[in-house]
């Protein structure tokens, strides 16, 4: 069986659609609906990730959040709010979580949230390899067969990310917080992001490298060797 996760979500079609989804990928899942439940369970259970709503009933995920650290300070907790404010995400990273996703949001980025948690317990990488495609992430350069692909730093972000979640879809919404470090959501950049792609998918046809990035219709893009 795959990784643990303890979703905790008092909204039911929420927690229903989630936990279904995380199932359905190899995962397995713990719910629970109330924030008293939190630290408990993850002491009963002890599960390899917390997903955490904020709006909870019997205790809120903030006060959730502060009694799962003091017993459990490395377990990686990814918040669920629908609260947007600069302010919220402030609060529940200084109380110790690992990331913040803002409802609503789409399944494929709470996904890519999740393994990218996942991994943070493995060593960093300083480099990655996709076939003859090789990224150095300290110097942020791209070579094939040993020849430097001329990248601009945001097509380099926008690949990096691509491959370090090779296999995966990345939803559109990651990859512009990426290279643009901005939401998305508050900025429409479709359009630039298609640009952005078209113009790298290009550099890495002139490399010799086979099609790598893929459309992944409604969702994003996926680094493959092979079409999704």
């Amino acid at each position: 069986m795959g990784p643990s996760i303890l979703l905790v979500e008092d909204d039911p079609r929420i927690a229903t659609s989630v936990a279904s989804g995380l199932a359905a990928e190899g995962f397995r899942v713990l719910t629970a609906s109330d924030g008293r439940r939190v630290a408990p369970l993850a002491r009963e259970h002890a599960p390899d990730l917390v997903v955490l709503d904020l709006m909870l009933p019997g205790q809120d995920g903030l006060a959730a959040l502060r009694e799962l650290r003091r017993q459990a300070p490395a377990l990686p907790v990814l918040i669920l709010s629908a609260c947007d404010r600069v302010e919220d995400r402030v609060a529940g990273l200084k109380l110790g979580s690992d990331d913040y996703l803002v409802k609503p949001f789409s399944f494929a980025e709470l996904l890519a949230r999740v393994r990218a948690l996942l991994r943070r317990g493995q060593p960093a990488r300083t480099s990655i390899a996709v076939g003859a495609l090789k990224l150095d992430l300290l110097a942020q350069q791209a070579h094939a067969r040993g020849a430097r692909i001329d990248l601009t730093r945001r097509e380099f972000a926008l690949l990096a990310c691509l491959a370090r979640h090779r296999g995966e879809d990345v939803p559109r919404e990651m990859l512009a917080r990426e290279a643009w470090h901005v939401a998305h959501r508050a900025t429409p950049l479709d359009n630039v992001l298609e640009v952005h792609v078209a113009r790298l998918r290009k550099k890495l046809d002139q490399a010799g490298l086979p099609p790598l990035i893929h459309t992944v219709r409604g969702i994003g893009y996926r680094l493959s060797r092979r079409e999704p």
